[in-house]
């Protein structure tokens, strides 16, 4: 009876660990908060940022002993976290996203795991992650971190497609390197760096050409940190549809449902979305990369991201003295200045009824459709609409334009006026 009563409560604890994931109260309204704000900064800054050839250098073949000796060189004394965060906030952002730990192991935070950390490896010897996060709190920021679930320097990880020319011992052991991780997830949850919003994995792709198929154990990852933060949402960069367990549905240098980068093949779920793009070219601070894209050029992305229903996660490498470039600087000011005049047509939208097309996008809010014409050389616009609109006027005046409406096909169309507002020139609909 005694073993009889022992399996069946074994099998009863696999039937709860096998239970679909129902997300609470509180990760739904996260949700919600997270596809309100349409617009978040990325920060790609580790110690890799000295060698300035980007985030994946340690991949180029350098040996991982020799490359960790940069760390004693790592003093980034122009780094201030509310200069940063006065930054972010003035372009407009509501979140910021942080590499608290890339693919080359070093840990931008203070960690009991390893002293190969900032605080304990480096001459500067300050947690930065934690200044980040308490200016993003006095900036009115929400704080999300990125997550490296590889590591081209343990010998405990599993080697997948990356990092086989760092010279590194190789004892593969999951279970040791899934308890590494875990902990580290479990110090960055844990409080100290105040209300964490969302986890930002990356790396799952490094076993994506296994012969055999690599279990990352991901949904018990997952019920792991909801379990220390239920309205934590989690996402994770591994280019295929959404895994049990996550929160959001994220995309690389992609719109949803786009795949010009050959990143983001997967189907759009229902989820809400994400697409991370860089401001240059590089994600990692890179010396010879000044090919930044014009504040137009951002702009346009912003509200095409808008237009799919998505957040735009927009990049900085911070320089390795702890700056964030002049250029990158400067771009924020000016997504900011427009974002002050314009941003009520994209925060708190959502893809709006009239679809997208070459001459731009919509978004809405309620009965509040916006037609974000994006090409300069559109003389006209034609688009569907559910019903006869109540007014059509151009984004923040009361002037009315002409237009007629066909009510059997449904069809909006007005000329559009000569001069108009670059890069984006908004008409506003209002719907019955």
């Amino acid at each position: 009876m005694k073993r009889t009563v022992t399996l069946l409560l074994a099998l009863a604890a696999l039937a709860a660990t096998a239970q679909p994931y129902e997300p609470t109260p509180d990760n739904l309204a996260a949700r919600r908060e997270f596809s309100n704000e349409r617009f978040g900064i990325f920060i790609h800054w580790g110690i890799y940022s000295l060698f300035a050839q980007g985030e994946w250098y340690l991949n180029a073949g350098i040996n991982e002993q020799e490359y960790a000796k940069s760390a004693s060189a790592f003093y980034p004394h122009r780094f201030n976290a509310d200069e940063w965060a006065e930054a972010i906030k003035a372009s407009g952002a509501r979140y910021v996203t942080f590499t608290t730990r890339h693919h080359d192991g070093f840990s931008m935070f203070h960690t009991a795991t390893s002293p190969y950390n900032i605080v304990e490896a480096t001459p500067y010897g300050r947690d930065v992650a934690l200044e980040l996060a308490s200016a993003c709190q006095r900036q009115g920021l929400n704080l999300h971190f990125y997550y490296s679930i590889l590591d081209w320097r343990r010998a405990d990880y599993p080697v997948g497609r990356t990092g086989l020319r760092t010279g590194r011992t190789l004892r593969p052991d999951y279970d040791s390197y899934f308890a590494f991780m875990k902990q580290q997830l479990g110090e960055l949850l844990g409080g100290r760096y105040g209300d964490v919003k969302a986890i930002w994995l990356d790396g799952y792709w490094d076993h994506d050409a296994d012969s055999v198929p690599f279990d990352w154990r991901m949904e018990e990852l997952y019920r792991y940190v909801h379990s220390l933060k239920p309205a934590c949402l989690i996402g994770n960069n591994h280019h295929v549809s959404p895994l049990e367990g996550e929160d959001f549905q994220m995309f690389e240098r992609d719109l949803p449902g786009e795949n010009h980068a050959g990143l983001s093949g997967q189907d759009v779920s229902q989820l809400p979305l994400e697409m991370c793009q860089t401001m240059n070219g590089m994600w990692g601070y890179k010396v010879s990369d000044q090919n930044y894209k014009s504040a137009d050029e951002l702009i346009r992305l912003i509200v095409r991201a808008a237009g799919k229903g998505s957040n735009l996660l927009l990049n900085i490498g911070p320089q390795p003295d702890g700056a964030l470039p002049d250029t990158a600087v400067a771009r924020l000011r000016d997504i900011g200045r427009w974002m002050a005049q314009y941003g009520a047509t994209i925060y708190g939208s959502e893809a709006g009824c009239a679809g997208e097309g070459a001459w731009g996008t919509s978004t809405q809010q309620g009965k509040r459709l916006f037609l974000h014409v994006l090409d300069p050389k559109a003389d006209t616009l034609s688009v569907t609409l559910p019903a006869t609109p109540r007014s059509v006027t151009l984004f923040g005046t009361t002037n009315a334009l002409p237009y007629s409406f066909d009510k059997r096909a449904k069809r909006l169309t007005l000329p559009l006026p000569a001069q108009r507002p670059a890069p984006d020139a908004i008409i506003e609909v209002l719907l019955p």
